[in-house]
């Protein structure tokens, strides 16, 4: 069985939280102080816990295949291709972000400066990015070890350092960046350019149905993952948090940059304390954590991309496996494709403006097929009533309509704002900046419909894919 099946619940959250919760997101959240907490109550109602126990449900009724399954059982089958190209799609934009975040981390454990070197950070991205696409060939048991170390020791020891100085750091009196008022809890509404940023913090809350797709290789699937996403619901948020009022309360709001206010705050804590050694140590740490984090993501999305292949969808070729049941083309498709994306740090103005473009056009893709999802899940109550779920949202289809329609309306709006400039970063030229994002919807959206629309019936050679 343990051979089968080598997953665990613990293994499972730890994969979410390593997948999730990263000080890389703080920075962004911690761009609105306390307000940030405000934020992250309303994101969780309105959208994380929708996802949570919406996901539940639908990873106990169809545990196999994830979101292309949901969608397609819920929709049409061609709907669940857009659903699983959109999940793969974006997490191919989104990985150049953590890749830089990593890189300038990493910088600081010898050269704080090569932060800001482009060619530096290229360099980093591609050859981290392409040492775990191979790391990943070795299988899920491999993946999930290092997910799991990862978020022991590179997400929540840091996290907890983070908190610890921070609190040490108010009780020794030294100067806060932020009132610890209640006024304070409360964001500036007045326009759109000021919670534009909302988005990002939505979408570092994104991927807890990421998971789903490793429910199958889970020892006990319909009883063990249920707990597993509560249980990393509660640690992402909590740790969420608190983790991003630190990051405000040390560095200043101008100084905050979202690729290094994680370091920045880390290095203002040890300086403050007489510490500067630790910077490289603890810079080593979050890049581990980090890089367990992409790790997560490499191969998730990956394995629902390769059960549409395997359906027909896709050309043979990508339908491949090795002995280990690993997609290697489309592994090796992927680390191509973010390859080439990658290379938009040479050309932006700053880091910072090309970080947040394909954050925001990440998380408008994100958000288009959390909507199917959504939509699925409520459908699903009425068309296949039957099939058992372990874990049903409470309170019958009323409590299903409530639910998935906290979600819906979570997702639109997350969609609407990224479309706005934040006022908070410099992002050039706004022609450029709607272009990049309204083209890439569009595109992104179109590419997988034309796919679907060309697919041949020779294209299903196997239900298994073909191994190597």
């Amino acid at each position: 069985m343990s051979s089968k099946r080598p997953l665990t619940a613990w293994m499972i959250a730890m994969m979410n939280v390593a997948a999730i919760c990263n000080i890389k997101n703080f920075p962004v959240m911690a761009e609105y102080g306390l307000a940030t907490v405000f934020f992250l109550i309303l994101s969780s109602i309105c959208f994380f816990i929708p996802i949570s126990i919406v996901s539940a449900e639908l990873a106990t009724g169809w545990p196999d295949r994830g979101v292309y399954t949901w969608v397609k059982e819920g929709l049409s089958p061609s709907l669940g291709f857009l659903a699983i190209w959109l999940q793969w799609i974006e997490n191919v934009i989104w990985y150049p972000t953590i890749l830089s975040f990593i890189a300038a981390t990493f910088a600081y454990i010898f050269m704080p400066e090569l932060a800001t070197n482009k060619i530096y950070i290229l360099c980093i991205i591609l050859g981290t990015f392409w040492t775990f696409t191979f790391i990943n060939f070795l299988g899920m048991r491999v993946a999930g070890w290092i997910s799991t170390i990862s978020a022991l020791f590179g997400t929540i020891l840091p996290i907890v350092l983070i908190l610890s100085l921070g609190i040490f750091w108010i009780s020794k009196g030294l100067p806060c960046q932020i009132n610890f008022t209640f006024s304070s809890l409360l964001p500036n509404l007045t326009s759109f350019n000021e919670i534009v940023l909302l988005s990002g913090v939505m979408f570092s809350l994104t991927g807890l149905e990421m998971s789903a797709v490793h429910a199958k290789d889970v020892k006990h699937p319909k009883t063990d993952y249920p707990k597993a996403i509560f249980l990393s619901a509660t640690l992402i948020i909590s740790l969420s948090a608190l983790g991003s009022v630190a990051v405000a309360t040390v560095v200043p709001h101008e100084k905050l940059e979202l690729t290094s206010g994680g370091m920045e705050a880390f290095r203002a804590l040890f300086v403050a304390f007489d510490m500067p050694w630790a910077v490289p140590v603890i810079a080593t740490i979050i890049s581990l954590g980090a890089m367990g984090m992409m790790n997560t993501w490499i191969v998730g999305p990956s394995r629902g991309l390769l059960a549409t292949a395997q359906h027909g969808d896709f050309p043979p070729i990508l339908q491949k496996t090795n002995k280990n049941a690993m997609p290697v083309n489309i592994l090796i498709l992927q680390a191509l494709i973010v390859s080439i994306l990658s290379l938009v740090f040479l050309f932006m103005p700053t880091v910072s403006a090309s970080y947040w473009i394909l954050i925001a056009l990440a998380a408008e893709l994100y958000m288009i097929m959390y909507i199917l999802l959504f939509i699925s899940a409520i459908r699903l109550r009425y068309t296949k009533p039957h099939v058992e779920r372990t874990y049903r949202v409470p309170f019958g289809n009323p409590g299903m309509w409530v639910v998935s329609s906290l979600g819906i309306l979570g997702a639109l709006f997350a969609t609407i704002i990224s479309f706005f400039p934040p006022s908070q970063i410099q992002t050039g030229s706004f022609a450029i900046f709607e272009s990049v994002l309204i083209g890439g919807c569009v595109i992104f959206c179109v590419i997988p419909l034309i796919i679907y629309r060309l697919r041949k019936p020779e294209w299903k050679i196997s239900n298994t894919g073909s191994s190597s």
